[in-house]
This record gives C-alpha cells, sequence and structure tokens, in this order.
C-alpha cells in the first residue's frame, strides 16, 4: 500500500495537462491529482520544446506532488524517479526494452519513446508524462521517435498501462519521501543501471553554443550528470544547464 492516494480525471482534450494541473496545484488541490488527456493540443517539453501528437496515439497525463518536508533542493530526482517508473512500467506491460537517455528521456535504442516535464507550482510539483503508445512509423514527428507500436507492442490497454505507471512511480514516491529526498544505494543504483547514457562518450550543448566533449561517468545524489572531459576533468552538469546530451 502507498501513502499517496491517487484521483484520475480524464478529459476528450486539453491543450496542456502540465498547465491544466498548475492551474489547479495553485488553487490548493492536494496531493494526487491525475489528468489524462485523450488528446493534447500544446504539449511541451523541455526547454518549452513542443510535443504535439495525433489524437488517440499517446498517453499523456501530468501528476500533482506536494513533496514537503523534503527540501526544495533534492525536487530535482522526481522527473528522473518518474523515469525510471516509466521504464519499469513499459517492461512490465509491454516487454519493450527502453531505457534512459539522462536525465528523463524513455527511449528504445537511440529513440525517443516518452518525455517527461517537471514544472515547480509554489509548495507542488507538476510532473508530466508524454508516452507514444499508438503512433504508426509515418506518424512519428521526427526520425529519432518510436512508439510501443512501432517497437512491436501492438496492443496496449491505456488504462493498464497508467495503471502500472501510477504503481511504479507510487512505490518509488515513497521510498524518495521516507529517505527525506537523499537518492543513494539501491536507489541510485536502480536509476544507473537504466541510464543508456553512462560510460558512452557524449558531446553535451550548453547554453550560449558551449560544447563539452567526454565521457559520461556518473550521477550524483543531486541528479547531476558527471562528465569526465578529454584532461580528466571532472564537470558535474545539472539537468538545466543542459541543451542536449548526445552521443559523440
Amino acid at each position: 500500500m502507498t501513502g499517496i492516494a491517487w484521483d484520475v480525471r480524464v478529459v476528450a482534450s486539453t491543450a496542456s495537462t502540465n498547465a491544466d494541473v498548475v492551474a489547479a496545484a495553485s488553487r490548493g488541490e492536494p496531493a494526487g491529482l491525475v489528468e489524462v488527456a485523450r488528446h493534447q493540443t500544446s504539449g511541451r517539453g523541455r526547454l518549452g520544446r513542443g510535443w504535439v501528437t495525433p489524437p488517440g496515439t499517446a498517453l499523456t497525463y501530468s501528476v500533482l506532488l506536494r513533496p514537503a518536508p523534503v527540501p526544495a533542493t533534492r525536487w530535482s530526482w522526481l522527473p528522473l524517479l518518474t523515469g525510471c517508473a516509466v521504464v519499469a512500467a513499459v517492461r512490465d506491460v509491454t516487454g519493450v526494452r527502453a531505457g534512459l537517455k539522462w536525465p528523463n528521456d524513455v527511449q528504445v535504442g537511440e529513440r525517443k519513446l516518452a518525455g517527461i516535464l517537471a514544472e515547480r507550482a509554489g509548495d507542488a510539483v507538476v510532473v508530466g508524462v508524454g508516452l507514444n503508445v499508438r503512433m504508426s512509423a509515418a506518424e512519428l514527428p521526427t526520425p529519432t521517435a518510436t512508439s510501443l507500436a512501432v517497437e512491436g507492442a501492438a496492443s496496449v490497454d491505456d488504462e493498464s498501462l497508467l495503471d502500472a505507471l501510477l504503481r511504479a512511480f507510487a512505490a518509488a514516491y515513497d521510498d524518495w519521501r521516507k529517505a527525506d529526498g537523499v537518492v543513494a544505494g539501491a536507489r541510485a543504483d536502480g536509476y544507473r543501471a537504466l541510464c543508456t547514457t553512462l560510460g558512452r562518450a557524449v558531446r553535451v550543448h550548453l547554453p550560449g553554443d558551449a560544447v563539452l566533449d567526454g565521457t559520461a561517468a556518473d550521477v550524483t545524489e543531486s541528479g547531476a550528470l558527471v562528465v569526465r572531459d578529454g584532461s580528466g576533468v571532472r564537470h558535474e552538469l545539472a539537468a538545466g544547464d543542459v541543451v542536449h546530451v548526445r552521443p559523440a
């Protein structure tokens, strides 16, 4: 039994589930609200990137969390834990061998299956997930995207998949809160095991057109990516400091 009670509300269409749940947070809605949209017309990704899918082809939802008394300095792990939950649920329900590109893009091989966006809303955090479910190859927005259908999961029930996603996240969230937001030991190792970025040569694109080449060596207790450059210098990069991380 988990400590968070989900209040799932399904809408036929909305501009952005994250925007809706951020507004609900400002009205004082309690933690556990989940808005699921059959169709999202103006979805957003990290750094304001657009995320729009054909109606009925994706599972898009946002959850409202109120993580206090965990210190806000540790809330950066919430989207990473969400990524772990998405991978676990996708593997369990569909058998598709998804993994994580740091910090929280869910991929199959080098192609993106799901995106995650976390937004602060006062004392709340809203975490949105967009998971490509039934898109055909022709409907994919870019050659670097994929869907469960394209990966061979021909018949997926959204309700069962959402249930698995929320159960997996609730378990991780409960552990995280009990540890006062400290991610270490088995939980940190669990993230590292799913993170396909680690151990690879990467090119990191930074704001202002700066570029860092090196090897992705580790993820810190704060969720930052550790990259060692060609001289062996250690760089810690928070997700908000990075535009792209790509294989070198």
